[in-house]
C-alpha cells in the first residue's frame, strides 16, 4: 500500500492538472473577447465551415451513379433549402450532414 503523504501528492497533483485544465481556457479567451481577429472569425468561420463540409461531401459525388448520388443531391438541397429558409448555419449543418449519413447509410446497407 502506499504511502499516506504519496497519496495525498497524488490526488493534489491530480486537483491542479484539472483545475488548470479548466481554468485555462476561460483565462486564455478574456482578453480576446475583444479582438477584431475574433471579431472576424465569428463572422467567417461558420461559411468556411460549410464550404469545407461541402467540399468533403461532394469530393466522391458522381451523377452518372444515381443510386450513389441521390442521398448527396437529396441533403445538399436540404441543407440550402434550411438556411435560406432560417438563415441559421447550425440548424442547417446539423440536419444537412444528418440528412447525408441517414441517405447514404440507406444506400449502403
Amino acid at each position: 500500500m502506499p504511502d499516506t503523504g504519496y497519496l495525498i501528492a497524488a490526488v493534489a497533483t491530480a486537483v491542479a492538472v484539472t483545475w488548470a485544465l479548466r481554468a485555462l481556457p476561460f483565462a486564455a479567451l478574456a482578453p480576446l473577447r475583444s479582438s477584431p481577429l475574433i471579431a472576424y472569425l465569428n463572422t467567417a468561420m461558420p461559411v468556411g465551415v460549410m464550404v469545407i463540409l461541402t467540399a468533403y461531401t461532394l469530393r466522391g459525388f458522381d451523377p452518372r451513379l444515381p443510386q450513389q448520388a441521390w442521398p448527396t443531391g437529396l441533403a445538399l438541397a436540404l441543407t440550402v433549402a434550411l438556411h435560406l429558409w432560417r438563415r441559421n448555419v447550425l440548424l442547417s449543418i446539423t440536419a444537412g450532414t444528418t440528412a447525408h449519413v441517414v441517405l447514404a447509410g440507406a444506400v449502403f446497407t
